[in-house]
């Protein structure tokens, strides 16, 4: 066995006795999960993954509150396959964070030792402490409806950790928030879970929330893993339609010879990659440019003919949606779509220069 083997085999040991070491199978109806997640202390996991992928239910599966029907569960070498979920050491924030609405900032804080044996004067002192690390020692007395919803969220997040959870789950911790909020709370997210010493795991369908927050994604379709990895790697080389638009890429796949990719579906894409085999080729919207006459003096080796199916606002840019030789999104500014006179049905041609591609191993 190499070094690098005998290093991976020692963290896999490791992660197996001091972390998350997990495969999740659950039958539902005629939907199945059947997931593998495995994070030493101290990482962040981000789940991803489009609607009905199964992402809740495996949250839900590693809180207890789902069954699994298979597979295993460990934390730190215990089996919690059969452990009930109020005596799992797990914390959890739900999407609307479902705070007692009777109890105060502080109450809802010390509910968690409470439930674990602390007496109450001990519990509010423990929630007191956590108030303040979250910023919020001000609003102690406050009813959660008195709250915003930043404010709502760090409270949800301080009862979480109040029981010094060995794993913490997070359920679309920042969908509930505005914009604004959203960019400040994400913030302050990021730097409370760089400072927790076990593991975490976020389930989020927002791209920017799971690269801001977590070391390594783990991409969830039909309740089944289909790719995982460092956030660079996965945007930088997404294998499925929907990675490659939660990245903002086209994506094809075809056969490589050399500098030319022959889809499996369309024309040939040439690159300045050299390969060979199965590949993908991906290339971002912003790299089309795109004109209403074939061009002719152009550099571009790869030329399409294409119909404008559809036109929308992309962030302060417009992204076109195009059909024909080669189905693709453009983004393009606003002058530059009425310069072009853009507009449902209108014929365009699509240049991309080969060094804008990127080829890599299906």
């Amino acid at each position: 066995m190499t070094d690098i083997d005998d290093t991976t085999a020692t963290r896999e040991a490791d992660v197996r006795a001091e972390g998350l070491d997990a495969r999740l199978v659950v039958d539902r109806g005629s939907f199945r999960l059947d997931v593998s997640l495995s994070a030493a202390p101290g990482d962040v996991i981000a789940v991803l993954g489009p609607n009905g992928a199964g992402k809740t239910t495996a949250l839900r599966a590693l809180a207890g509150l789902v069954p699994l029907t298979g597979g295993h569960l460990r934390l730190e070498g215990r089996a919690l396959d059969r452990t009930p979920p109020e005596s799992r050491p797990v914390g959890v924030v739900f999407q609307d964070y479902l705070l007692f609405p009777h109890l105060s900032a502080l109450d809802n804080v010390a509910f968690g030792p409470r439930c674990r044996g602390a007496s109450r004067a001990e519990a509010r002192r423990q929630a007191a402490a956590w108030l303040e690390r979250m910023d919020l020692a001000e609003h102690a007395g406050a009813k959660p409806r008195r709250l915003s919803g930043g404010q709502a969220q760090r409270v949800a997040l301080a009862r979480a950790l109040a029981i010094r959870p060995r794993l913490l789950l997070l359920d679309e911790p920042l969908a509930a928030l505005d914009a604004r909020t959203r960019l400040d709370v994400r913030a302050q997210l990021r730097r409370h879970l760089a400072e927790f010493e076990a593991v975490a795991v976020l389930v989020t369908h927002d791209p920017l929330d799971a690269m801001v927050l977590a070391d390594r994604l783990v991409v969830i379709e039909h309740g089944r893993v289909v790719q995982e990895g460092a956030p660079g790697d996965i945007a930088r080389r997404p294998r499925t339609d929907y990675i490659a638009q939660l990245v903002g890429l086209n994506l094809y796949r075809g056969h490589a010879d050399g500098h030319s990719v022959r889809l499996d579906s369309g024309p040939a894409i040439t690159t300045t990659d050299d390969v060979a085999g199965p590949v993908f080729v991906a290339f971002p919207p912003g790299s089309v440019t795109l004109y209403r006459e074939r061009p002719g003096g152009s550099s571009a080796r790869n030329l399409w003919r294409c119909e404008v199916a559809g036109l929308e606002t992309h962030g302060d840019q417009i992204r076109a949606d195009l059909i024909g030789e080669l189905p693709l999104a453009a983004d393009l500014t606003t002058v530059a779509a009425a310069e072009l006179g853009l507009q449902p049905g209108a014929t365009v041609w699509a240049t991309v220069k080969a060094a804008q591609t990127h080829a890599y191993p299906a």
